[in-house]
Order: C-alpha cells, then structure tokens, then sequence
C-alpha cells in the first residue's frame, strides 16, 4: 500500500535539484563552518581539561603533571589543593556553560526571528571568541587564577554561544524546502562534529605548548569566521532577487512541502484551517511569539525528546577525552584524537537516518528505532577493553546511533516544526522554534552535568 500523499510529495524531490543555485551551496557552507567553529571552541575546553586540572593544583599532589619550576612560584597560584576538586570545578563549570547556553537559546531564538540573522550571527562568534581567549589564553599568560572569574566568564560565553544554532537553522530553513530536508539537513548538521573534530585536531596539535595557546588558536579562528559571515552571509533568497520558499509554487505540492514529517496526514488535514497567526495584509511576515511557538504541534514533545537525548550526547562531548585519559592511562593528545570516531559516527548518522526518513516519509520511526539500538551500543561502550581499535568501533557505533538522532532533531525536525502549515506565511517562526527545542534539550544536558557532580 503506497504512503498517504507521497504521489503530491514526488514532485518536491525533483524541485531540490532544480532549484538548487550557487546561492544556496555558499550559504550551506558559511551556517556549516560557523557553526563548526563554534562547536571547536566549545569543544577545546573538554579536550584540555586534564591540562587544566594539572595547572590549578600543585604540582607536587598530581602525578599527571610536568614538575614546574620554581616550585614556589607555582605552588603560590594554585586554585585547588587536588586534582579530585580540580575536576568537581571543572564539572561545574560545564553546567554553568549549559544552563546559560539553555536561557540564551530561548532569547536567541526570538531575537533572531527579530533582528538580522547575520548580525546576530557575526555579533555571537566574534564575541565568543573574545571570552574564549580572555578565559582560556590571557588569564594564564597574566597567571591570574580565580573560581568567580571564570564562573563570570562562562556564565557569557553560554549566551553569546547560543546565538549560533537558532541563526544557523533558520537561515538554512530560509534557503533549503521540504524536498530531501532529511538528508540536506542530515548531512548539514554533521557541523557540529566537524566542529568537535576539528577542535580536537587543533588542541591536539598545540597541546604541547600549554593549553592556552589550544584556546588562542580556536578562539581566532572562530573570531575570523565570524567577521567572513557578517561580509558574506545571505539569510534568505529574497536578498539577491530569488523567490523564497513557497513563492514559485502552487497547489498541494507546496502545501505539503512546508509539512513536517511527524504526524499523520488525517491529523494535518483537520488542522489546515486553523492558523496561529491572523491574516493581515502586510507583505512582511511578523514573527510569531514564544508562547504561540510552544503551541505548535510536536514541539514540546520533541523538546523533551531531545532533552533526554541532548544528556546522554553532551556526556559524550564533555567528557569522553578525560574519560580515556583517566579510565586508561593514555596520553591526553592521544585521548583527544581517539574521541573524534564518536563524531566520525553521528556524521553518518544524521546523514544516513535523515536520507532514510526522507524514503519513508517520517522521522519518527527512524528516531525510535535508532534510540533503541543507541541502550545496545552503551552498555556495550561501557565494557569497551582497554584496547583503542575496538574502542574507536565501539565509539563510532555508539555516535551512530545517538549523535545521529540527535542531529536530526536538531535540524531538519526543528526546520519542520517551525516551517510546518500553521505559520505558512511567517518564515520568522524558524529560529524561535529551533531556540525552543535546542534550549530545552541543553537543560536536559545541563541537569545530567548536575547530577554528575
């Protein structure tokens, strides 16, 4: 039996290719690597954190460490008296990042459905990348060392961080339909593990020098990038003459185009009269408020979906370097390297699952049917040998299945949910939605930080 509308859905996989200019791969680039940049910088920190740990307790109580000279010298400017409270810190300062992260993704998602994409956007990374290297780099060459400068500093960094993703989205949402979102977004969302191996590679390969220099690097790399978006970023065809979404369509092929994959279609036929925004007859579409974004079909429910998995994947992110450092004994440049198979295998998740939804014509089963193999893969990581073949499989196994959904739902099911009929008319709906969905998802992140400590 053929799927309920797919005859209508048809059409709008052969607009993908059709439509597709050089507009749209330099914009699918610029929201990729300023994303990825971001998502280095962010990642730099858990790379270095055995580092860190070594430069804020005394030398003469942490094995792990190089002796320092003069012994005095370093013994005067410690933060921490063991290594063991060193990370109880180092820990904290990860959920105050996240919870910081969570309430600026909420206010992110509403300015950007407000202000320019593309000011807010530059405005974040170069800003962060400021924080990064005063947090990071300048505190150690000045040897100024203190608990509520850098709580203060990563309290700043979690907001100007959570401009990136809702900008991000919605530009892409502006540029890229529902034909083949699955795997466009799928493989566009693989950013975020760029970004983590490509933070890992630059820590790696400066980590001998000391770590702020890790942070220096990331940090002006990412200040860069985000002075190329301001220059060059285009947030949506109308700025170079294009039709957008929608304008060069009609009939049922455009209706179901802007439908999200989650429901089923008896569900969005009795909903199509109802609209959250009123008609008016202005021309420019108003941004719908967060309240009514909340309202939307399946986006509380998502939400919270990716709240629970947003915990399990951000362990990962933070934490998955220190852990083979600490549970194995291998060095921390080598540990850093090894962690990047876990990104290796939620890039071809999200890539592969989002194609997959986009042949069924639904994201659900795949979200479900991947989670359910995701409960495998941890218990099997958990009993992984101390052999770093197997743990690398292993590893890469178990980014498949979690940083796969976790990619989908961040993307192409936020892009859904904020493209979906019921704010057809309204593309200022998409970075509001996606603030939504990834804050609640970086609360769950930040609680299983808590409960960790």
């Amino acid at each position: 039996m053929a799927v309920p509308g797919s005859s209508r859905r048809q059409p709008s996989n052969r607009g993908l290719v059709s439509h597709c200019t050089h507009h749209h791969i330099v914009v699918f680039l610029l929201t990729f690597f300023s994303y990825s940049l971001l998502h280095a910088s962010r990642k730099t920190f858990s790379n270095v954190k055995v580092s860190i740990s070594s430069q804020w307790t005394p030398s003469c109580l942490n094995s792990t460490t190089f002796e320092l000279r003069p012994n005095e010298l370093w013994n005067s400017n410690h933060l921490f008296p063991n290594a063991e409270e060193a990370t109880l810190f180092l820990g904290t300062l990860d959920t105050i990042f996240l919870f910081s992260y969570a309430v600026g993704l909420f206010v992110s998602g509403i300015v950007g459905d407000r202000l320019n994409l593309r000011w807010v956007l530059s405005f974040g990374m170069c800003s962060s990348a400021l924080v990064v290297f005063f947090f990071g780099t300048l505190t150690e060459w000045l040897h100024f060392y203190n608990k509520w400068f850098y709580c203060c500093l990563w309290v700043v960094n979690g907001l100007l961080q959570s401009t990136g993703w809702p900008c991000v989205v919605a530009v892409m949402g502006n540029w890229f339909g529902k034909a083949g979102r699955g795997f466009v977004f799928g493989l566009w969302s693989a950013c975020a593990s760029v970004g983590n191996i490509l933070g890992a590679f630059l820590a790696s390969c400066v980590l001998k020098y000391g770590y702020e220099y890790a942070f220096l690097v990331t940090a002006s790399v990412q200040f860069a990038g985000g002075v190329i978006v301001f220059c060059g970023l285009l947030t949506s065809p109308k700025e170079v003459g294009l039709p957008e979404l929608g304008a060069d369509e009609e009939g049922s092929v455009e209706e179901d185009a802007n439908r999200p994959l989650m429901g089923d279609d008896d569900a969005d036929d009795d909903e199509g009269n109802y609209s959250i925004q009123a008609a008016d007859t202005d021309s420019q579409p108003k941004a719908i408020g967060f309240f009514q974004a909340c309202c939307l079909p399946g986006v509380v429910l998502y939400s919270l979906a990716y709240a629970c998995l947003k915990l399990v994947n951000y362990s990962f992110f933070f934490w998955l370097p220190f852990y083979l450092s600490n549970n194995f004994g291998w060095k921390e440049a080598e540990a850093d390297q090894l962690s990047i198979w876990y990104d290796v295998g939620g890039i071809i998740g999200g890539t592969i699952q989002g194609l997959i939804s986009d042949v069924l014509q639904k994201r659900a089963p795949v979200l479900a049917i991947s989670l359910l193999f995701a409960v495998g893969s941890l218990f099997g990581y958990s009993r992984s040998p101390n052999s770093k073949p197997i743990n690398a499989v292993i590893m890469a196994i178990t980014g498949f299945f979690i940083g796969g959904p976790s990619n989908m739902i961040s993307s192409a099911i936020s892009a859904d949910l904020g493209r979906q009929d019921l704010v057809r008319g309204s593309s200022e709906a998409l970075a509001t939605v996606t603030g939504i969905v990834d804050g609640t998802g970086s609360i769950g992140a930040a609680v299983g930080q808590l409960s960790r400590n």
